[in-house]
């Protein structure tokens, strides 16, 4: 991490919206588990970001628990790390209001994915959709969180949680008093792609399952996608070739290389020129060798929902003590009554 004023502190979240899967576990989760051994962390399930689209509040409860099994199955350990629900922390909504009255109507037209999300229905797409990125910088900032691992995707979200730190601190003459929190790129974190189409991420809202490996998928269901997932005529490059007219080719080797840890100038040089005949169930072999165990954990978890609530619950008033403190402050800089 780099010099900062402010207590390190690592800020980072997953919605409860559909299966866990593959790109989750090597993108996030993997990582998740290593740096709480090296940081103050905080993994939070953004339920509240959930609702911005319609949930069926029974699924959104069991997913909220089944993301939470995933944190715990994949190595976070609620004794190093804090794992909580969102919207059990009430700091969350109050600092995304006070945000929503800083930051500017024209910061938040240049996020590019509420175009992608809400497409061309902009009309009826919800307010909260609109303003998840001043959600997000609210997360992030109601503990003064310093550090958030994350993907290309939100690195446009990032900048505008910075943008808005400096001018609350501008705006109230607080200079500090929020950090400008930093992209943390180091350690861990492949970005893994569709099985279906190499040029598309792996997503949990794609309507195709063959396009994604869950973390429940059992040993049968992982080797018969991965036998399914899309490649080409060609066999395994040579190392050097240029894979960028072969984007499910270099998805595969980048998913072995994560689950292997070798490099994947190692992968190619392993099965160069050899069919996909012969690569796909090797690859299907080491992914059911790595996801066996958080797939056995993960249902050992979620047998004991009590037990997954407690936890959450437990996180949750450690998230509070962390950021009461810091919303008292903003309370008394912003000039309401009685702070």
């Amino acid at each position: 991490m780099s010099k900062t004023s402010h207590t390190p502190r690592v800020f980072s979240g997953v919605q409860p919206s559909g299966a866990m899967h593959l790109g989750n576990y090597l993108g996030a989760l993997k990582k998740f588990a290593i740096l709480q051994h090296e940081h103050e962390c905080l993994y939070c399930i953004v339920d509240l970001h959930a609702i911005t689209v319609w949930q069926d509040p029974t699924v959104l409860k069991q997913q909220t628990r089944e993301i939470a099994a995933a944190y715990l199955a994949s190595g976070v350990d609620p004794k190093k790390a804090i794992i909580y629900p969102q919207s059990n922390v009430r700091a969350h909504t109050e600092l995304a209001w006070y945000f929503n009255c800083v930051a500017r109507t024209g910061w938040v037209n240049r996020m590019t994915q509420f175009k992608d999300k809400a497409g061309k229905n902009t009309e009826r797409a919800s307010v909260g959709l609109y303003t998840y990125p001043v959600l997000q910088a609210a997360d992030i900032l109601a503990f003064k969180a310093t550090h958030v691992p994350v993907g290309e995707d939100q690195k446009q979200h990032l900048e505008l949680s910075r943008d808005i730190a400096q001018k609350f601190n501008n705006d109230f003459n607080v200079p500090d008093f929020f950090p400008l929190p930093e992209a943390l790129t180091q350690g861990p974190g492949a970005r893994v792609m569709s099985l279906r189409d190499g040029t598309a991420k792996m997503s949990k809202s794609d309507p195709s399952d063959n396009s994604r490996i869950n973390l429940t998928d059992n040993a049968d269901i992982i080797v018969k996608k991965f036998k399914k997932a899309k490649t080409d005529m060609g066999v395994m490059p040579a190392p050097g070739e240029d894979l960028s007219e072969r984007p499910e080719v270099d998805n595969l080797i980048s998913i072995y290389s994560a689950l292997s840890e070798m490099n994947r100038k190692q992968v190619v040089a392993q099965f160069e020129g050899q069919g996909f005949g012969v690569f796909k169930p090797a690859l299907a072999d080491l992914a059911v060798e790595k996801l066996a165990p958080i797939t056995l954990l993960m249902s050992r978890y979620l047998s004991d929902p009590d037990e997954i609530d407690r936890i959450l619950l437990a996180g949750a008033e450690k998230a509070a003590e962390i950021s009461e403190p810091i919303m008292r402050d903003v309370r008394k800089i912003i000039g309401f009554l009685g702070a």
